[in-house]
Parts: structure tokens; C-alpha cells; sequence
């Protein structure tokens, strides 16, 4: 007797959608569908295929998404095959007023700053902006420190900056767009202005600098509450800012400072950060907490403040930043490494999620 051949279950586009359909994001709590992360579809013969558009390309839940995704498409009935094509496209932040003009090309400007200098503030900038651009997004960096340029020996670029067709154009440095006041003068000469004079410095780093096409432009602020801060909230819009601050009190409180000053130009808080949060002896392994780890985590969560991570003292961080060449590309398995890799996903999450979250 013949075994009669297996029935074969015709699989239609709807049953696909309606099951990619109960697929949430994890943070946003949404469907994918819904989202429009799901685009071109197609259904033949038992084989599904889709571009799954994720909203940034350092999507710290990539695989888990991409997880979901084939579970629940592999429940339907008939499916055989399933072609997962991952890609990604940056949201862009809530339309700025009319009085901030925006920077062509750019998705998101992300604030760095500190309450007080000496906290680590540029290298966590430098490392951040490496990591992220690592993780596959397009990244600019603006050394906004006007008076204290240090991004440039921090990244080991040293060239000076060229004009095409009236546009400055920023250099290549690590997968980066870097501009700096330090590639316009020379090395070891101060720069001497007043408040209008770094106002127009701001305006001509955001507006004549030929940035390009970028998901992230992260700018390194000076320390403090002033002129410049003031300058770059007025010239474009900010989607969120960054404070890094040491556990040791001073540096907290004056890290209060920086975000109720950030509260007061309407820039959302995206997170703090806690450099130098603790050390571990590499000759005991014995975790010392030089300046009271964890201080800055429970502060600015008892503020009901969101908390992006700590990073540790490490030497190789210095050692990166002195041979221009940032830890996170380095030695990228250094516990200070890795903290930055995972501050920068979280970053980008929060990016993503205040974005998408308000529509």
C-alpha cells in the first residue's frame, strides 16, 4: 500500500504578519508591525523571507528581537524556511522648534558633560562614540571643549581641518566624523575668547562642518555650566545629554548641577554615568573602591534618574587615550572595555526608546 504523499499547507502573507504582529519590542512594549520594523515580505512555497528594521544599528537586543522573530514565524503552519534579512534605520528625534535649526543629515545630537573637570568626561565620549560606531551606526564627534581640546591626541588625530565647496570637512579617525578646536590651532597655543566668540565657534561646528549623513553626532562639552552648553542648546536641537561624574561627593553634587541645568534648557536626561568607579588590584584581584563605588547609581536613582553604568580605573584607559588609540578598540576585552561597549548599547536603547516611545 502507498504511502499517500504529506498534505502541504499553503501559507499566506497575512498569517505571517499577523504572527510577526505579536512580536513586541522589549523596551518600547509595541508590535514590530506596528513599529513598521517588518518590510518586504515575502511568502513562497512554505518560505518566508522579511527585512527586519531595527532602529538603530548598536541594537544591544538585536539577537533577541531577531530570536522572537523566527520563533514565532516558525509557528505557523507550513513554514519550512525563514530568511531573516537585519537591517537598521535611525528615527529621528521630535522635529526641533523653528528657532533651532537642524543639522542636515544628523538623526540624534547627544550631549556629554560633566559637573566639574577631571572626571574622565572626554575619554568616556571618545570610547562611547568608538563603541557605537563599532556596533555598525554612522558617528560624529564634536570637541566642544573649546578652551581644553583633548579629543584630538585622545584619537591620534592630529591633521588640520580642510574646506570643500565652503564646508568644513571633519577628519576620519576610528570610524568616526571628528572636529575639534584643537585641528585649527596650533599645539600648546590657548584659546583666549569670550562667551560670543565660542557661541560662534559652536555655530560654525554645527552648521559649516559637512558632517554627512550620521545616526549619532555625540558632543564632548566642556566641564560646568556655561557659555557653551548654553550655545549648542540654542543652535540645534539636543536629543538627550550624558553626565559623567566620579563616586566621591564633590563630584556629585556638582554632577546635580550639570543635570538640573540640562532640566532647565528642556534637554532630556538620557543617563548618568559613574567613571573610576572602582579598582581591581591585577595582582590580588581584590576590588578596591577608591572614591565609595556605587555612590552616583544610588544617588541619581533615588532622583528617579536613569543610570547608564560604571567604569572602572583601568591604566589601559589611560594608556589608550595618551596613544591615541581608545580602549574600546585597544584591548577591547578589558573590563573598562566592556563597561563602555554595554553603556553604549544602553545608550543607544534610551536614544531609541525616548524617539519612538513619544509617537
Amino acid at each position: 500500500m502507498r504511502a499517500e504523499p504529506p498534505e502541504i499547507v499553503m501559507v499566506e502573507k497575512q498569517q505571517v504578519l499577523e504572527a510577526l504582529g505579536r512580536v513586541q519590542d522589549p523596551d518600547l512594549r509595541r508590535d514590530l508591525v506596528t513599529l513598521g520594523m517588518v518590510e518586504d515580505l515575502e511568502v513562497e512555497a512554505g518560505r518566508v523571507g522579511f527585512t527586519l528594521v531595527l532602529t538603530t544599528a548598536a541594537c544591544p537586543l538585536k539577537d533577541q528581537i531577531e530570536g522572537d522573530c523566527r520563533a514565532a514565524v516558525q509557528a505557523v503552519p507550513g513554514v519550512r524556511e525563514i530568511a531573516i534579512r537585519t537591517t537598521s534605520r535611525m528615527r529621528k528625534s521630535a522635529a526641533p522648534g523653528a528657532e533651532r535649526k537642524e543639522i542636515p543629515g544628523v538623526s540624534h545630537v547627544i550631549a556629554v558633560g560633566s559637573g566639574k573637570g577631571g572626571v574622565g568626561k572626554s575619554t568616556v565620549a571618545a570610547n562611547l562614540a568608538v563603541a557605537l560606531a563599532a556596533a555598525g551606526a554612522k558617528v560624529g564627534l564634536l570637541d566642544a571643549d573649546i578652551y581644553g581640546p583633548n579629543l584630538p591626541r585622545m584619537l591620534g588625530a592630529h591633521k588640520q581641518l580642510s574646506q570643500r565647496d565652503g564646508k568644513i570637512v571633519p577628519l576620519h579617525a576610528w570610524g568616526l566624523e571628528f572636529v575639534s578646536m584643537g585641528l585649527l590651532v596650533s599645539q600648546g597655543e590657548a584659546v583666549v575668547w569670550r562667551g560670543p566668540m565660542l557661541h560662534g565657534a559652536i555655530k560654525t561646528f554645527l552648521h559649516d562642518v559637512d558632517w554627512g549623513e550620521l545616526d549619532y553626532l555625540v558632543v564632548d562639552l566642556p566641564p560646568g555650566t556655561g557659555d557653551v552648553q548654553l550655545s549648542l542648546v540654542q543652535q540645534t536641537h539636543v536629543a538627550g545629554a550624558v553626565i559623567v561624574t566620579t563616586p566621591s561627593t564633590v563630584a556629585i553634587e556638582d554632577a546635580v548641577k550639570g543635570v538640573s541645568m540640562f532640566e532647565k534648557l528642556q534637554v532630556p536626561l538620557l543617563g548618568v554615568i559613574e567613571n573610576m568607579s572602582f579598582f581591581v588590584c591585577p595582582s590580588c584581584g581584590a576590588q578596591h573602591d577608591i572614591f565609595d563605588t556605587g555612590t552616583a547609581e544610588s544617588r541619581f536613582l533615588a532622583m528617579g534618574l536613569p543610570f547608564l553604568g560604571a567604569i572602572p580605573i583601568d591604566p589601559g584607559v589611560r594608556v589608550g587615550g595618551d596613544n591615541g588609540r581608545p580602549v574600546v578598540l585597544a584591548d577591547p576585552e578589558r573590563e573598562s572595555a566592556r563597561a563602555l561597549r554595554r553603556i553604549a548599547g544602553e545608550l543607544a536603547r534610551r536614544v531609541s526608546i525616548q524617539t519612538l516611545g513619544t509617537r
